[in-house]
């Protein structure tokens, strides 16, 4: 196997960006739901997202600062010190897709796509009703990378989650029910039912 090595110092930021997610596939893609302090909600999905423990129950969103602008999503976070996050299945991708585009910050992304905005029980960031599965989060911190800040990650204590009961086995989620999407590159997409196997072995 011939190799070709890349240095990221030497790269752009686009080729960086190309590289590192073409490789890191799927990515699953948390659905941020965030609102304001006068209440104006915002719905936007990142898949620089992931669980990074269960004890204590934590996740993680990242978001760039395009030219050095906070998004909205992070705004709120800040503001608020909450924030949802609806998984996407193959029945919602075209809305969270749209959901993706560059709204004015006046606009709220629910109403723009017709999907329906439920308040958390614990926290009053709004989650896609549509959604076969939210998380409700508290932010637990926020960490800044670059100098200056290109870029924030903030971690979620995961307060509450519902599901759908018909993708549930007790804990357990039926994959090839839940169909939830992940980003591959681009308008590149798959699901959890996209030619899943078994290995032999324990599970670990």
């Amino acid at each position: 196997m011939e190799t070709t090595t890349f240095d990221m110092a030497d790269l752009a930021g686009t080729d960086r960006y190309k590289l590192l997610t073409g490789l890191i596939i799927p990515r699953p893609i948390g659905w941020v739901g965030t609102q304001d302090a006068a209440g104006l909600r915002n719905l936007a999905p990142y898949s620089y997202f992931n669980v990074v423990a269960a004890t204590p129950p934590t996740v993680l969103f990242s978001t760039g600062r395009p030219r050095g602008r906070i998004k909205d999503s992070l705004a709120n976070v800040m503001t608020t010190g909450e924030f949802t996050l609806s998984i996407v299945d193959e029945d919602l991708v075209d809305a969270m897709h749209a959901t993706a585009t560059n709204y004015p910050p006046d606009a709220d992304e629910f109403a723009e796509t017709g999907l329906r905005a439920t308040p958390g029980d614990l926290v009053a960031a709004p989650y896609v009703a549509e959604a076969r599965a939210a998380l409700e989060c508290r932010v637990a911190r926020i960490i800044d990378l670059g100098d200056p800040t290109t870029a924030s990650v903030v971690f979620g204590d995961v307060l509450r989650v519902h599901v759908d009961t018909a993708v549930l086995d007790g804990t357990r989620i039926d994959h090839r029910k839940l169909r939830a999407v992940g980003r591959i590159a681009g308008v590149t997409y798959s699901t959890t039912a996209d030619s899943m196997f078994d290995v032999e072995g324990e599970e670990p």
